[in-house]
Order: C-alpha cells, then structure tokens, then sequence
C-alpha cells in the first residue's frame, strides 16, 4: 500500500505522520515544491519509526512525480493556506491552478488510484478535479466533513462535559464558515439525543462555534490547523486503504442525491478498498434541508469562478 501526499507543509506532513504510526501502509511519499523541505520531513519522520514503533517507509521528492508511481491513494494537500480574516474561497485564484496541475501529474504515474482533495475551497477544488481529469466519481473524495465533524463532537463533548467516546456527530454540506451543517438534531450522547441534555441556547452555540472552528484556529495560530486535518485524512486513507466500509462524511459529486445536481458537497459515504462505495441517504428536516439548499448555492457561486 503506497500513499503519496503533496504538499509536505503543516497539514501534509501529520497526514503522512498519522499513517505512518498507524502502521498500515508501505510506503507514503511526501512531495514539495520547496527545495529539499520533503525530504527533510521525510527524515524527520523516519528518525521517530524506532521511537513510535512504525515500519511504514516515508521518503521526500522536491517536485518529482516519478518518485509517486503506482500509487494506491495520493493526497492534495498543496496550495497557500489561510491567513487570518481570509476566507477559503479567497483561495481559489492561486489554488485551482496547483490542484489542476497536480491531479494531473499525479494520474500520469498513478492513473488507478483513489485521489482525496484536501486543498482550499475544498468543494470546489473537488469539483475542478472532476471536470479535468477522467477520473471515475468514486475515486474522487474531497475531504472536509470528517475535520468538521471531530469539531462538531469536540464542542458536543465540551458542551456535555462528556468524553468524546461518548459523543457522536456529524457536519454535512460544504466546507465554509456559512456552508457547514451540523446535525445537531442527529447528534447523540451514548445513543440518546444531545436534546435531553442540552438548551436550545446551548445547542445553538455548538453548533455557531463548530461553523467556526477553522477560522477560530486561523486566528488564534496566525496560519491554518495541521493536527486535526491531518488525522482527519488519515482517517478516510485508513478507511480506503483497510477496506473498513466506514461511514465519513466527503465531498462527493452528486447526480441527483440530495436533490442536487453537478455539486460536490459533503454528504455521508461509505469508504472502502474502491474509495466511495456508496452515498448514504438520510432524512432531513425542513430546516436542515434549506440549510443544505443554501449551502449548495454558496459552493456553486464559488465553482462558478473556476475556468473549466
């Protein structure tokens, strides 16, 4: 099991850091564009296999794609990141043009395998990889709704004062400070409701903060968070390199699911060996679906800025 990520900055680095310590892949290789700086992570890395007790080999490439072949699953990390005040879709001048440049080398030497867009305006960078590359839908996952939701059960468990194996969540929708729907009417505390525990003015500032929690982090660290969306892509590369069937919420291109046509929006997938295996459906409410209604209008103003 080979993984590439590209981009060996905060982010692409505890990605391959987490898949390296979980122990289930080959080999993962780090790729940059910075002089000698994934080749640097990579060694870093591989001086703590002996100390975490990986074998997972890790190896640096200053921009040479040929290091990446016969991948199983490449990561797209790539692109500026946040700075504070600076929204995601601020981003997407600058980043579609790595991304469509990066998909594109990737697929050259490894045409089979599963692609997860972790680049910002996350939806839409997803969206720009559908439309420019001849990728079937399934091995095109973008990843937001699994970060949003560990926010989203991070602010249930502090809200509860529960620990977090008690709490689960989910955020679906698209990944933006307004895109975000939290599902709080589905979110549970050991199976029952968070309702039976929580106000309403309680439940509605989990819900705020979770919508939040980038552009919090951003403020607070000057730059965008590495711990979590690191762990957040390891997960899905877990998920598909394990054949785990676990249920994520991705970006995913819709044909109709949702009532939505050519979007990618998060919505809850099954991952597994052939990457996404299967949209879920799950029933909304009123409000819930409106807010999904709204969310897909602000993802599709953002892909209208793309040239495809």
């Amino acid at each position: 099991m080979k993984i590439t990520v590209v981009g060996a900055g905060a982010v692409g680095a505890s990605c391959a850091e987490y898949i390296a310590i979980k122990n289930f892949a080959s080999e993962v290789v780090l790729l940059d564009i910075k002089e000698g700086y994934a080749e640097g992570k990579a060694m870093d890395l591989m001086q703590t296999a002996s100390l975490n007790g990986f074998d997972t080999k890790i190896t640096g490439s200053t921009s040479d794609y040929s290091k990446t072949a016969d991948s199983n699953i490449v990561v797209i990390t790539s692109g500026i990141p946040r700075k504070p005040g600076m929204t995601r879709e601020e981003l997407i001048g600058i980043n579609a043009g790595i991304v469509k440049s990066v998909s594109a080398s990737l697929i050259k030497h490894s045409p089979n395998a599963i692609m997860i867009v972790v680049s910002n305006p996350m939806d839409t960078m997803t969206y720009l990889v559908h439309k420019t590359t001849d990728l079937p839908k399934n091995r095109i996952i973008g990843m937001g709704g699994a970060l949003d939701s560990a926010r989203f059960k991070y602010r249930l468990a502090e809200a509860l004062g529960a620990p977090i194996s008690d709490v689960d969540g989910m955020v679906i929708g698209g990944h933006s400070d307004t895109g975000m729907v939290p599902l709080i009417s589905h979110a549970t505390r050991n199976s029952v409701k968070v309702s039976e525990f929580l106000s309403e003015d309680q439940m509605d500032y989990v819900v705020q903060e979770t919508k939040v929690g980038g552009a919090t982090l951003t403020k607070l660290l000057g730059t965008s968070a590495w711990y979590a969306p690191g762990a957040a892509v390891s997960g899905l590369v877990q998920a598909i390199a394990c054949d785990q069937k676990k249920m994520f919420p991705c970006s995913t291109f819709l044909e109709g699911e949702y009532g939505l046509n050519d979007i990618c929006i998060g919505v809850p997938v099954i991952l597994g060996r052939n990457g996404i295996e299967k949209i879920v459906a799950i029933e909304l409410g009123d409000a819930e679906k409106n807010k999904m209604q709204e969310s897909a209008e602000g993802v599709r103003k953002t892909n209208e800025l793309l040239d495809v």
